[in-house]
């Protein structure tokens, strides 16, 4: 049961330091608190924990114009972020993880300055169908966060020229391009501003969970851990990741994500395999190609491996029938 509620509002606009800093914060969370991290990132792409960041990003043209690309831990899409974005993340004790009750604390604030937001789809909160908030989800152990963004005023120009959709994605939402879908709750209500946004989020956060906020500094948390996260976030290993094409590649758009999966094969058997994806299961995801290796392209073999670990038997099958997909 929550019995504590914490905010911290950062004024760094790093992203690698917002990943790092909210990381730490999972680590740190204690039994019965519930912590809302409130953060903003200048300039910057982030993607999916399993996504490939040459197919999310135009990388060049980000960091030539003295962007960043930044790598969460959890799954999902690529998102931009510039200062006219907030973010949020929720984090808690797994046994206390409530997403009906965070998103109300989203849905309470934004609507009590004056927009009428709902929740739509798998992940996505809207004002009249056009979202304004991609949330995403990750959990380590017996704690868990449910982080998002909140359009408030993005240049949305700026986010298509760094932003590259797979058509798939697309496709499958009926739409020309993200920016074609998505909205800023300035759109609805002029004048809003990141600050007044911020300061509803934690009165509707003591509102729905009934308790006290009380206020967490930065410097209260481990410095060198914090420093630690950093450098690894900040890393070419960690944000660009190993894209080496392989010999077959299928890629496919399910109910749960966007997938391209590449291997190699050897005597039969898969020798090699990487996988992309932005479904939400980030930690299995990123388990596949080590599942993969050594098995024989038959539905059975394929079927052992993948679906003992798999989040839904539907996503094992998916994934199955995409090994076995044959060329075009």
């Amino acid at each position: 049961m929550i019995r504590r509620l914490t905010v911290l509002r950062t004024g760094s606009t790093d992203p690698y330091h917002n990943l790092a800093l909210e990381e730490l914060l999972l680590h740190s969370v204690a039994p019965g608190q519930c912590i809302l991290y409130l953060w903003q990132n200048q300039h910057t792409v982030v993607i999916g924990r399993n996504q490939h960041a040459a197919n999310e990003c135009h990388i060049r043209e980000l960091e030539a114009d003295g962007g960043h690309l930044a790598r969460r831990l959890s799954g999902g899409g690529a998102v931009y972020h510039d200062l006219g974005n907030l973010n949020f993340t929720f984090l808690v004790p797994t046994g206390d993880y409530d997403l009906a009750r965070q998103n109300e604390v989203i849905l309470s604030a934004v609507q009590a300055v004056g927009v009428r937001a709902e929740k739509s789809g798998r992940n996505d909160l809207t004002v009249e169908g056009k979202k304004f908030s991609g949330h995403a989800f990750y959990r380590t152990g017996d704690k868990s966060y449910h982080h998002g963004t909140l359009m408030v005023a993005v240049d949305k120009t700026i986010m298509s020229r760094y932003l590259n959709v797979s058509p798939l994605k697309l496709q499958a939402k009926g739409v020309a391009s993200v920016k074609s879908r998505v909205a800023n709750l300035t759109d609805y209500l002029p004048g809003l501003t990141i600050a007044a946004l911020s300061d509803a989020l934690v009165r509707a956060f003591s509102a729905v969970y009934g308790l006290p906020v009380e206020e967490l500094r930065e410097q209260e948390l481990d410095a060198a851990r914090l420093a630690e996260g950093i450098r690894r976030f900040a890393s070419p290993e960690w944000k660009y990741g190993d894209c080496r094409p392989l010999e077959i590649s299928r890629e496919a758009r399910f109910d749960w994500g966007t997938v391209r999966l590449d291997y190699t094969l050897a005597d039969g058997v898969i020798a090699e395999a990487a996988l992309w994806s932005d479904g939400l299961e980030a930690d299995y995801l990123s388990a596949v190609p080590a599942l993969l290796r050594g098995c024989a392209l038959t539905p059975q073999v394929l079927a052992a491996r993948l679906a003992p670990t798999a989040p839904d038997a539907s996503v094992a099958r998916d994934l199955a029938g995409l090994v076995l997909q044959k060329e075009e």
